[in-house]
């Protein structure tokens, strides 16, 4: 018996081996096999080498230097592919963002020391002084103006918002070049050299960005890896947190900063990538500070020595959280008023044209008005003028109190604090005074074009509103809120840090500025009282106006989706049948080059549907405009008019050619006109030509079955077979009829213009050939029932700036981010509805919906039975009216 079930089992096995034999043998033989084969196909080439690189013949050259060679060749690839790793790009982008941050910090910082020696040397003569604390603004802002608009005005304002945009996969011309970059650089350094309020957090993310994609360009050298756009949007993600992380020596805030301004849906991938590069930048700037003995050693840039034991008592927090409110409502105004001055500047339309022509002027007037206001012995003297932006912070966190502590007790003013302090008025009435010149100056500093950010601004801006608070709760409570024997002052420079975070969150919509005050003055001990006033700050802003960033890109129309924010529970109940556009152009099938003709000048659109016949409307993909375009103009263009006019001649004269030659020389102009792929070069004879046997006018006998071989030849043309010696002769036909028709384009064009037009009329005749045309088969779908909140979402992740809206297959509209944007915002247009349309209030309820939707796809059902392709339903309605049979 055991015999028997040893047989039986060598049985099975030998069975299961030839099993295998239908679908190929998995043994070693194939190595074998593969090296025999090899042998015989090198006799088969005989005497003729086959071409070496440079690299083989080092390879396998002999000689004593031989393994050096080959040694020297192995470190070269292994340096070139190291190259291509993802840390060196970083780490030279961290090192490129940090000498740059530190150059321009330190050119600035000159041309502000150059003004205060100016105005300094000056004491002896008000007038002069005052001259030269407006002139020196003047001119730098004038020539930062001047200087941008001439090189590259795309590197005027702060950036973010264009960064925001590209990230979204929108491509902008012109903002991450070389020129942009010079112009970006020297315009910011001029522009916060002049001391006017302005910031520099918005521009050097775009910096950031700008050297992220200069070094991929040059990087491109070693590989084709860095020119893959998915790579590249992936480091500029990590550069928007470079350029953060070098400004304020803030890595970790930068990162998220980063991330919140500039990404709706943000890959965990590339967070690494953020940190890496962030603390990278933000270590080598801190250590060009101590190199150049600005620092002893690596500290925060606004340093606080507030007390650990005792931050603040609990009993402060409502104070804290009145900060936040505040805030909020303060950065709403912020952005409404910039919003409304730029406005105001492009609908008046005489002060437009005049800033039109004299574009230096607006520049130049706004900051002689903030520089005379700005004046120390002037107006200037009531509202800190003379001091710089990062001194009025350094003020502003100070760990002591200003206001009066007791009967007798004064505080001191020493070194720059002596400038809040005047002798005919208190520290409450400066910083009042500080607070609304500051806010509309700031607000209307921004709009000057000029490369500038308004971040700083409104950050000075908050921690002088937290100083203000401070201040009056420590004059309130002199000793201290707490009830114990120990007497625990107030600090008001911890309310100045709350202040600051909680204004430029407003602003900006994002709550990292809390990390980044944290980071920047090296203290956490007001963990929560920041993070109370930035999310209520935040909840506030949100609610009344959008970021400032969205507001420019609203200003500027840049292509991007706005967010639905808060209160917009109607969009789950909006679909996209509700606002898609219905008449849209298209192309079929079995079109003709005058179709195309026609839809090129009827529509504007990028891409446009293929479908397979105007009865059906079943989408097949989508061609772009320029393929159709290529496509248009091979078959109209001279060489195949002259390959006629060769092809009649040669004709007339008994010479005709074979009808491969033709069909393949015809095959291989046409693709000529357009990128076509190498595999559709070949000379197949794809179904799309087969098609159009029966005339026009009337359908073809069986068109489904030609329609489905045409789809398989056009999406599967790689399964094309090497030529063979027929149509090798049939090249060489072609190759002479080209050399041909190069001579009869020296001789010139026999046509007259009358034959020309004609010609070109019997070629518009003609059926397409799209063979040789690059089609995308799965374009993106959306179904009608989609509702608007997962319509948003889908553009966002996944960058789209269309869709084609579909049912059973059947094209049936389109959706653009201008239909997207138009919806969120309530503003839709002839070719849609409102918002909140009338049909809509039938959805409310799931039990109707589920109704309505099982009834649908019931009666989709039954049109399935009952026809074999879903078509739409003629004039009369009868295809709605048949009977089963």
């Amino acid at each position: 018996s055991g015999g028997t079930m040893a047989s039986e089992s060598e049985a099975q096995r030998a069975l299961q081996y030839e099993q295998t034999l239908m679908y190929g043998r998995y043994t070693q033989d194939l190595g074998t096999f593969a090296k025999d084969e090899a042998a015989r196909l090198r006799l088969q080439e005989g005497d003729t080498p086959r071409p070496r690189r440079p690299s083989e013949l080092l390879e396998y050259t002999q000689g004593r230097c031989a393994p050096c060679r080959v040694c020297a060749l192995q470190c070269q690839r292994f340096l070139i592919s190291k190259v291509g790793e993802d840390w060196v790009f970083l780490i030279l982008l961290g090192l490129v963002m940090a000498l740059v941050s530190w150059a321009m910090d330190f050119a600035i910082a000159t041309c502000l020391q150059a003004q205060k020696w100016m105005y300094g040397g000056l004491d002896t003569n008000v007038l002069l002084q005052y001259m030269a604390w407006v002139t020196y603004p003047t001119v730098l802002i004038t020539f930062s103006a001047g200087f941008t608009q001439i090189l590259a005005p795309q590197a005027v304002g702060s950036g973010i918002p264009e960064m925001k945009t590209i990230l979204r996969g929108v491509v902008l011309k012109e903002y991450l070049t070389l020129k942009t970059f010079v112009a970006k650089v020297i315009g910011l350094t001029c522009a916060l050299g002049s001391g006017m309020p302005l910031g520099k957090e918005g521009p050097f993310v775009h910096i950031a960005s700008m050297c992220a994609a200069l070094l991929s360009r040059f990087l491109s050298l070693f590989g084709g890896f860095y020119e893959n756009e998915a790579r590249n949007i992936e480091m500029l993600a990590a550069a928007c947190a470079v350029g953060v992380g070098c400004c304020f020596a803030a890595p970790i805030g930068g990162v998220l900063f980063s991330i919140e301004v500039t990404s709706t849906f943000f890959a965990v991938r590339n967070y690494w990538r953020g940190f890496f590069a962030a603390t990278f930048s933000a270590f080598i700037f801190r250590v060009l500070a101590v190199w150049n003995k600005d620092e002893e050693t690596i500290t925060a840039l606004f340093k606080t020595r507030f007390r650990l034991d005792f931050p603040f008592d609990l009993q402060e927090l409502p104070a804290f959280a009145v900060i936040g409110i505040a805030s909020g409502f303060g950065g709403a105004l912020f952005v409404y008023l910039n919003r409304k001055i730029v406005q105001f500047m492009r609908r008046q339309k005489t002060i437009n044209r005049f800033l039109m022509k004299k574009r230096l002027l607006f520049p130049a007037l706004v900051t002689l008005i903030i520089s005379t206001l700005t004046f120390p012995p002037g107006f200037g003297q009531f509202m800190a003028g003379q001091l710089t932006q990062k001194e009025t912070l350094v003020t502003l966190f100070d760990n002591q109190t200003w206001a009066k502590q007791g009967i007798s007790d004064e505080f001191e003013y020493l070194g720059i604090l002596e400038a809040w302090h005047h002798p005919r008025s208190n520290v409450f009435i400066t910083l009042v005074v500080f607070i609304l010149m500051k806010f509309w100056m700031s607000a209307l500093a921004t709009t000057i074009p000029v490369p500038c950010g308004a971040f700083m601004p409104v950050f000075v801006i908050g921690a002088a509103f937290g100083r203000l608070v401070g201040e009056s709760m420590a004059a309130w409570f002199p000793d201290g809120i707490h009830t114990d024997s120990n007497i625990y002052r107030i600090v008001p420079g911890g309310y100045a840090v709350v202040g600051a975070a909680a204004l430029s969150g407003a602003v900006t919509h994002t709550v990292s500025t809390a990390v980044i005050v944290f980071e920047l003055t090296g203290q956490i001990s007001h963990i929560l009282p920041v993070m109370i006033a930035v999310i209520l700050a935040n909840a506030v802003a949100q609610s009344l106006q959008p970021s400032l960033y969205d507001s420019i890109i609203r200003i500027k129309k840049l292509p991007y989706l706005p967010e639905l924010g808060w209160g917009h529970h109607e969009k789950y109940n909006v679909r996209v049948e509700d606002i898609m556009v219905r008449d849209i152009r298209y192309v079929t099938l079995n079109c003709k080059y005058r179709d195309l003709q026609q839809v090129l000048h009827s529509t504007k659109m990028k891409n446009l549907p293929l479908v397979e016949s105007a009865d059906s409307m079943i989408l097949l993909g989508s061609i772009e405009r320029a393929q159709v375009g290529a496509l248009l103009s091979s078959q109209l263009s001279p060489q195949r008019r002259l390959l006629t006019l060769r092809q009649k001649a040669l004709s007339e004269d008994g010479h005709r050619l074979s009808d491969s030659s033709i069909r393949f020389q015809i095959s291989t102009e046409t693709s000529s006109g357009s990128p076509a792929r190498p595999a559709l070069r070949k000379p197949l004879k794809p179904a799309l030509k087969r098609v159009p046997s029966s005339p026009p006018d009337s359908p073809p006998v069986g068109s489904a079955d030609h329609t489905g071989i045409a789809l398989k030849s056009l999406f599967c043309a790689n399964a094309a077979t090497e030529p063979t010696e027929a149509q090798g002769t049939a090249y060489h036909k072609a190759k002479r009829v080209r050399i041909s028709i190069v001579e009869e384009m020296i001789l010139g064009d026999k046509m007259t213009p009358a034959e020309i037009l004609e010609w070109e009329e019997q070629q518009l005749d003609q059926l397409v050939d799209f063979s040789s045309a690059k089609i995308d088969p799965a374009p993106f779908q959306l179904v009608e029932h989609t509702s608007l909140h997962k319509t948003h979402t889908i553009f966002s992740l996944l960058g789209l700036d269309h869709a084609f809206v579909t049912s059973i297959g059947r094209l049936v509209g389109m959706v653009t981010l201008k239909e997207l944007r138009k919806a969120i915002e309530g503003s839709l247009t002839g070719k849609g509805v409102k918002v909140r349309p009338p049909l809509a209030s039938f959805r409310d309820s799931t039990a109707s919906t589920t109704e309505a939707d099982t009834t649908a796809l019931h009666q989709l059902w039954d049109r399935h039975q009952h026809h074999h392709m879903p078509r739409e339903a003629g004039p009369g309605g009868d295809d709605d009216d048949d009977t089963p049979k």
